[in-house]
């Protein structure tokens, strides 16, 4: 009995192993649970950037708030490495590499607009364009005679010209530095103009929704160029989606002389109807330049519906068919209008 008692009883060694599994399983560090919401709430961030990825994409308007909104993708891909630093940050692999994916398209749409380029054009006369919407003729007239003078301009195009704003730029002495010029002035937003060192004969009108966008020909030094004052209606609201959309696509042109269309586009390079400008064969100067990412609009504050700030894009261009060169580009401040004039050093095709 005491035999058996004694074999009855667990080995030494049995039981310090067991002893030391039990123990090591109670103290050992749990491994930490992935929190479902966590998880969510990082896919839910890499979806919004994606979602703006592919409806920029889209090669169309997709809806009217879209076209409102897609001006702002500049934004958008300057803060999408936070989508891609939150996925690391929670160690979801496959939400960053969603994000990183998403970070690299935005940045190829956007990134070469501040790279530059140098495309073949030119071989012919040098002319010096400068666009400016004078918010319904508001702009004091000395100040638009005096940036003439500073950028030495060849070329003005105006828009929401006013035949009031026309009759103080000719007391300011306007004639005398631009003597040529077609107009279309009118009452309100919708007046346009071009001022000319070399001779300029009217050629024709776009207007839709009201905006007139004339056309001249001038004789730059025996070559030909059409020059366009750009200004469609600004897609303000869903009603003047279809007079932006016309007098955008009426814009596209190949062949014939020389073209130069500046002005205020409402529209940045990012919509679909700029990009399909592009497509028939002009080039944006300020991309060319590298300067694409130079805001235009609004200089004066504005609201969003008059609730949100607006953030400044860049509305106003300078184009040039591919068979024009692009020197220079720039900027500047006018008082009392919203929109920044906007300056090329241009060299045209020969005559």
């Amino acid at each position: 009995m005491v035999r058996m008692d004694h074999e009855s009883q667990p080995p030494g060694g049995l039981r310090t192993l067991s002893a030391i599994v039990i123990d090591t399983a109670a103290t050992a560090p749990s491994r930490p649970k992935r929190r479902g919401w966590v998880t969510a709430a990082v896919w839910l961030i890499v979806a919004g950037f994606a979602v703006w990825v592919g409806l920029r994409l889209v090669p169309g308007d997709v809806a009217f708030f879209w076209v409102q909104l897609v001006a702002f993708t500049p934004y958008v891909a300057l803060s999408s490495p936070l989508a891609l630093g939150v996925a690391l940050v929670f160690r979801r692999w496959a939400a960053a590499a969603a994000a990183l994916v998403v970070c690299v398209i935005l940045a190829v749409l956007v990134l070469p607009r501040a790279l530059g380029e140098d495309p073949p054009g030119g071989g012919g006369p040098h002319v010096r364009v400068l666009s400016m919407n004078v918010l319904v003729g508001g702009v004091p007239a000395d100040r638009i005679v005096g940036l003439i003078r500073e950028t030495r301009a060849d070329v003005v195009a105006f828009q929401e010209l006013t035949p009031a704003a026309v009759a103080r730029m000719e007391q300011a002495g306007i004639d005398a530095l631009l003597p040529h010029k077609v107009l279309e002035a009118r009452p309100g937003t919708g007046g346009s103009g071009i001022y000319s060192r070399f001779p300029a004969t009217r050629v024709g009108l776009l207007d839709f929704g009201g905006f007139g966008q004339v056309i001249g020909r001038l004789d730059v030094e025996g070559a030909p160029v059409e020059v366009v004052s750009v200004h469609p209606c600004a897609p303000y609201r869903a009603a003047s989606h279809s007079c932006w959309a016309e007098g955008l696509t009426a814009l596209s042109r190949t062949g014939g002389p020389a073209r130069i269309l500046a002005g205020d586009f409402n529209a940045t390079l990012d919509h679909a109807r700029m990009r399909d400008l592009l497509d028939s064969g002009y080039r944006d100067a300020a991309d060319v330049t590298g300067d694409g990412l130079e805001t235009t609009w609004p200089v004066i504050p504005r609201r969003f519906h008059g609730l949100l700030p607006i953030p400044p894009v860049t509305l106003d261009h300078v184009m040039v068919d591919e068979r024009t060169a692009v020197h220079a580009f720039a900027v500047h401040v006018l008082p009392d209008t919203d929109h920044k004039a906007v300056f090329a050093a241009l060299e045209l095709p020969p005559g």
